[in-house]
């Protein structure tokens, strides 16, 4: 039987290859053993909660008859085999002795104010101990880099795709005026019957755009055409666009507008 460590919830012994993660409670460790126990403990306190919770017994009610024999008992054992003993030990040994010796005298007469226990101050920096004690078992059980996982390197490179700014409804309107009124310079007075369909020029647009990819808004429209020639224009790119066909840009503010078909 070899012991590993004496955390809760954790495997404190190991006995005919079973892991033993309860000590019973009628565990007795011979003071021979002492040399093997003393290795898991990193302190007094440590060796004093262990005796504490060895035994069931109350933190908050601790019979110090019982407790600093046993204690002194393991201190004795560890001189016996020429360990080191820490200070912190010994100190933890005097402080017992202490307390026990003011617990078996008499008691003065009551007074006025409650009489404060003398093994208040040990009770409390027990509850502390334990408390940082179950926290860092706590915190070692969490993943660890390095222990319980590795980190992964991947160098992805991104690129950024520059949109261009979208057309504004003011700078299409500006274009428009513009192409209206150098419509108007070409009225004629001849009567002309015109054969117009929204249809045959979005198809006639397309066909342009197809052979150029890109063009200038103002390319759209012939400067001899005729003012419902330019209108028909205008609503079939305005059709084109809504139908997701062709694309409105301009690079800046002052850019030309771009007319761009869509890639099917």
């Amino acid at each position: 039987m070899s012991a590993i460590s004496t955390a809760e919830n954790q495997t404190i012994a190991w006995l005919f290859g079973q892991p033993v993660t309860e000590i019973p409670q009628d565990l007795f460790i011979p003071p021979d053993a002492l040399t093997v126990v003393l290795q898991s403990f990193e302190g007094p306190l440590d060796l004093l909660l262990y005796l504490i919770r060895k035994q069931n017994i109350d933190v908050l009610d601790i019979p110090m008859l019982t407790i600093t024999e046993q204690y002194l008992s393991y201190i004795a054992q560890m001189q016996k085999h020429e360990l080191d003993l820490t200070a912190e030990y010994l100190l933890m040994a005097a402080v017992l002795i202490e307390i026990k010796t003011r617990l078996l005298l008499p008691s003065p007469p009551p007074a006025e104010e409650e009489e404060i226990d003398p093994r208040a101050e040990l009770v409390r920096r027990l509850l502390a101990y334990e408390q940082m004690k179950l926290a860092a078992a706590e915190l070692d059980a969490l993943p660890r880099a390095g222990r319980d996982f590795g980190w992964a390197w991947l160098p992805v490179e991104i690129i950024a795709v520059t949109q261009p700014p979208q057309v504004q409804v003011a700078d299409l309107t500006r274009a428009w005026l513009a192409i209206l009124a150098r419509a108007q310079h070409n009225r004629s007075h001849h009567v002309v019957k015109e054969s117009l369909s929204v249809r045959a020029q979005m198809t006639s647009v397309l066909r342009y755009l197809h052979t150029h990819q890109q063009c200038k808004f103002t390319e759209l429209f012939g400067r001899n055409d005729s003012l419902a020639m330019v209108v028909t224009t205008f609503i079939a790119l305005l059709e084109l666009a809504k139908e997701g066909l062709v694309q409105i840009n301009q690079n800046s503010a002052t850019a030309p507008i771009l007319i761009q078909a869509m890639s099917q």
